[in-house]
């Protein structure tokens, strides 16, 4: 069973799939629980992650990133939206 919950954004990340070399350290240290790993590879043959609603900007996929695969935007006004959340 999933519920909704309102968060609030102060920025988001945008990926470089290409640069990826798929060690899935970002996947633990996303807070927020919104990245996942593709199925589909990149040029290099490796599975890489993708971002789903509800990144809050906090740079932890940054900081772990050996591959410097996540460029982080903060939001001038923080964005309210809605995420589904599974228990």
């Amino acid at each position: 069973m999933s519920e909704t919950r309102t968060a609030r954004s102060r920025g988001t990340v945008t990926i470089e799939a290409e640069r990826c070399k798929g060690c899935e350290l970002c996947i633990p240290a996303c807070p927020p629980a919104v990245l996942t790993m593709s199925t589909p590879v990149n040029r290099r043959g490796y599975r890489y992650p993708e971002l789903h609603a509800g990144c809050t900007g906090c740079a932890a996929c940054l900081l772990v990133c050996p591959d410097f695969v996540f460029e982080v935007f903060r939001f001038d006004t923080p964005v309210e939206h809605t995420v589904e959340v599974t228990p």
